[in-house]
């Protein structure tokens, strides 16, 4: 004869309550962790006991599942409710505008244009704002100039290296134009006296 229906509902007694509450917390986490290995998926599972105790499973990290299942509501939140993020959208476009039309009126006031209804406070911030760009300027050139000089000394040097390997170049082909040249007349002096005393007169 099988076993007969359990009705579900709470059990007064506490230690059967207990006994129930762990086998059946043992089965949960089994079936999740067996889930998540033969379906490949990922699993999160959180119990508290009636004591608050805490008991959990997860087929990753309880903080990537958790992470996942907040993107995912929020998504399917906004998915069920397009009002909702048209409304972000909307507010979002509004920001930006505002922050567009403060850069444009910034910009206008760096340049000296719409200041006439700027308090003291508001002229001697706009000040310092000049005065701390224009020291980012000059800053910036002198940092150009200093490496254009830098680079020009450089070349500078290379050149001059270059002037004096053509230095030793020249009095190389100086000093064998030399040496060929006493070969050659000195060759033709020496055949000159050789010959001289066989002249005979007539």
């Amino acid at each position: 004869m099988g076993r007969g229906k359990i009705v579900i509902r709470r059990i007064d007694n506490s230690t059967n309550r207990q006994v129930t509450f762990s086998k059946r917390r043992n089965g949960l986490l089994k079936k999740a962790k067996e889930l998540s290995i033969l379906c490949d998926s990922e699993v999160g599972l959180i119990i508290f006991s009636s004591t608050g105790k805490l008991h959990h499973f997860s087929s990753t990290s309880m903080k990537c599942v958790m992470e996942r299942y907040n993107k995912a509501k929020e998504e399917h939140y906004h998915l069920m409710n397009p009002t909702s993020e048209i409304k972000f959208l909307e507010m979002e476009a509004a920001n930006l505008r505002q922050q567009l039309q403060y850069l444009q009126e910034s910009y206008k006031q760096l340049l000296g244009e719409q200041i006439s209804g700027l308090s003291i406070e508001n002229l001697q911030n706009l000040e310092n704002q000049l005065e701390i760009s224009s020291k980012g300027v000059r800053m910036k050139k002198e940092q150009l100039l200093t490496d254009e000089i830098n680079e020009l000394n450089w070349k500078g040097n290379l050149v001059h290296r270059d002037n004096i390997e053509l230095h030793k170049k020249a009095n190389l082909v100086d000093q064998a134009n030399a040496e060929l040249h006493n070969k050659i007349y000195g060759l033709g002096s020496n055949s000159e006296a050789n010959r001289a005393p066989y002249i005979t007169l007539c």
